[in-house]
Formats: structure tokens, sequence, C-alpha cells
């Protein structure tokens, strides 16, 4: 099979899938997928060559292969051609795939399902618990943008084989170059981790208007249910300020200011008392049902290890929370009108 033929299968595949998005729609990454890999089975039933696995490794990249050809699928309810992707690591890569190709369903605005071959599509590398890709397919308005591969001046391929420290060589170099003049963090380098963080543009969480940090607390709590914990728990706020300044570049030199500060929990300075993290949450509720259609299912994932679909996310929260806390029952004081 050729390459031509392969973007033949991927072209029929596209447009099949879009029909159904705008008919019946998919409501996570995980549904999205499957149906990704039944459709491209169904195409391909009388090639012999090679056997979908639809019970594949849940790490494996990329998420479909098709001998030689692979797919790595994304998927976002929001009207955006952009996701975050697959770590820099790559340590679950399918050694026989030679080509990668991209298959993004993107729900908001006017559905759709695309395709584009994975290293014109990889535009950013950003932190998370190791560097991670960006992936980016062009919309139809929008100039095409020059791969990260083409920026660092290593094509994917040659790339994808360096040992992690030969791979932090050029993301750093790529950072300098974006970043010229801002302040950059780093991570020593480690010759015996795998473990590194790429240089982001810090901000300091103090400095950011209300509205914004408003926002971002939304985010943070929906995504790390652990705030809940007993204030005498060690660690709570940990994930919190990670995601913060992985995602965001913000740093929170004191976390308390996230939720526990009176400035936060009680803005109006009463004196009604009660559990200030309670008080908190329920001041932002509204932020975080926003937070919950809005973020990308892949956050979820990678969070809570579970692809939630948006209209339950708050319910899983709820009883993530529930879980967690010690001194009250989130889910009898917060989210109660449903």
């Amino acid at each position: 099979m050729t390459k031509t033929d392969f973007e033949e299968i991927l072209n029929k595949a596209c447009e099949l899938l879009t029909l159904e998005a705008r008919s019946t729609g998919f409501k996570t990454s995980a549904h999205f997928e499957n149906r990704v890999r039944e459709v491209l089975d169904e195409i391909t039933k009388n090639d012999g060559s090679f056997q979908i696995d639809f019970n594949p490794h849940p790490q494996a990249f990329p998420d479909i292969a098709m001998g030689e050809y692979g797919v790595e699928v994304k998927f976002t309810l929001n009207d955006t051609w952009r996701s975050i992707a697959n770590s820099v690591l790559e340590t679950q890569r399918i050694d026989e795939v030679k080509h990668i190709y991209v298959v993004f369903g993107k729900m908001g605005g006017v559905p759709e399902v695309r395709w584009g071959e994975y290293e014109q599509s990889v535009i950013h590398v950003r932190t998370s618990h190791v560097p991670r890709f960006e992936i980016e397919l062009p919309s139809e308005k929008a100039e095409i943008k020059e791969s990260l591969f083409q920026q660092m001046g290593i094509c994917y391929d040659d790339f994808r084989k360096l040992d992690m420290q030969e791979k932090m060589k050029y993301i750093r170099a790529y950072a300098r170059k974006i970043h010229p003049d801002g302040r950059l963090w780093w991570v020593e380098d480690k010759e015996d981790s795998d473990e590194h963080t790429t240089p982001i543009q810090a901000r300091l969480y103090t400095n950011l208007s209300a509205e914004e940090k408003t926002r971002l607390r939304a985010e943070a709590a929906l995504l790390c249910p652990s705030i809940v914990k007993s204030g005498r728990s060690r660690n709570k706020y940990d994930d919190m300020v990670l995601y913060l300044l992985t995602y965001h570049g913000v740093l929170c030199h004191q976390a308390r200011d996230l939720f526990s500060a009176g400035s936060v929990a009680n803005p109006k300075n009463d004196d009604e008392g009660g559990i200030y993290i309670e008080r908190a949450l329920k001041l932002i509720e509204n932020e975080m049902k926003l937070a919950a259609f809005s973020m990308d299912d892949a956050l979820f994932v990678e969070y809570w290890g579970e692809s939630v679909p948006p209209e339950k996310r708050i319910q899983r929260w709820l009883e993530k929370a529930d879980e967690l806390a010690t001194d009250w029952i989130p889910s009898n004081s917060l989210f109660i009108d449903g």
C-alpha cells in the first residue's frame, strides 16, 4: 500500500465520521477513537496485510496500527483544531509503524473530522509530568504553521530515535528561540531520569487579574479533587500547583492563596465561620461547571485516569471528593442545584 492509497482511506474515513459527527455526534474521546477504529476496519476489511487491534495497550503510540501505517486519534468538544498530544518519550511506540497520521474529531462549532500527517501537525512542545507534544491541524482560514521539527531543524523520525538527554537539547534550544527575553524555568539535566520539564515563561499567580485567578482556580479544583482533604493533609495542593505551572506557566508560591486564604474563602470578611475550602469552592461553582464543559478530555484522562463525558464531570468530581474529604461531605453542600 502506498501513502497515496492510505491517504485515500483516511479521506473516506473522515468523510463518514464527519457525517456521523453532525448527525448523532460523539461525546467522549474513547467513543470517538473506537469509531475511528471501526470505520477504518470496515473500509480495509478486504486487505489481508494487517489486522486492526481492538484491544491495544492503553498507552500505545500511535493509537491504531495498520501495518506500516498508523493513526493517532485526537478529539475535542471545543471549536479548535489544537490538542495535547503524546509524550516526547514515546515509551510504547509501535515499532512496525513507519508513517503516522492524525485523525482529529472536532465537535465544537461545525462538527468535522479531518486528518493530517503527524510530523507536520506537531507545532509545539509543552510540559506535563514529562514533555508532551501539541498538535494543530490548520483551519480553512489559518495559514499552515511551521512544524515543531522544522523549527528545531530535525525531522521527526530522527528526533524520536534520540535518547531523552539528546531530545532535551533540541527542546531547550527551541524554548530559547520562542522566549528570547523571558524568564525561563529549567529542570537540571539528570542522566538517570526520564523526567524533565520544558522551559516555560513563568507568571506569578499574585500578578494575575481577578478574572484569570478565578478561572484557573476552577480548572485546577476540577482536575484535582484532592484539595478537599483535611487541612492537616500534606501535599494536598501539589497537583494543583503543578497543573498551573506546567499547563499555564503560572507559579503560585503560596498554595494556600488558592483556596484557604481568607481573601479567597471569605471575601466579605464576615464571621460565619465554616470550612474555608468548602466556602471557597461554593464561590466558584459556576466557573467549575464552565470548566467541566470546556476543558480537553485529555486532561481528565491524565489527572483522573479516565475519560468522562462533560455533562457527568461534576457528578464524578463529587464522587471523588466525597471519598477524599474527612471533615465534611462535599456532595451535601456543593452543586446542590444540580
